[in-house]
């Protein structure tokens, strides 16, 4: 595809963007690792335009630079363990090509919450995380649905202008 590193800087642009907004949004939900998940919508995105590769690199570099730019080094190591999860999760979803976006979306919140999960129970040493884990799912499930309903909605739009190219 012509442009596509473009295009692909585009989508990585847009997930920093995003990032910041959610770093900026007086989002408090009372529980600890709950955030709204804004910029994988451009990982779901990537998925569904650009195929699995290109999405497991923009889901690494996102994590990488948004922790950097947004947060610090214990939250790149939390967040790049989750998103791993969930893009790896999304991929076997899409490639079997029986889900929608916002289903492929919501195990990929889901598994992102399971994979910081993880990491916690491995830095806290305690057993006592694992009564987060319904919590997390449902905010998961959710925050993945809604943004899987967004990708949904424009992504007919965006593979119009992407088959279209440019003059």
């Amino acid at each position: 595809m012509k442009n596509k590193t473009a295009y692909l800087g585009l989508l990585l642009a847009f997930a920093l963007i995003l990032s910041y907004i959610e770093t900026i949004i007086p989002f408090q939900s009372g529980i600890p690792g709950i955030k709204l998940g804004l910029a994988n919508l451009a990982v779901v995105l990537c998925l569904y335009l650009f195929g699995w590769k290109d999405a497991f690199v923009l889901t690494i570099v996102k994590a990488l630079l948004s922790g950097f730019m947004f947060g610090s080094l214990s939250m790149i190591m939390y967040s790049l363990t989750g998103a791993l999860v969930s893009a790896f999760v999304m991929t076997i979803l899409q490639k079997t090509h029986w889900f929608h976006v916002p289903v492929v979306s919501a195990a990929g919140g889901v598994a992102h919450n399971l994979g910081q999960l993880l990491v916690a129970f491995f830095v806290v040493e305690t057993y006592g995380i694992v009564y987060y884990i319904p919590i997390l799912m449902i905010a998961g499930l959710i925050t993945g649905i809604l943004i899987g309903i967004v990708a949904a909605l424009v992504l007919p739009y965006i593979q119009t202008i992407l088959s279209k190219g440019t003059p």
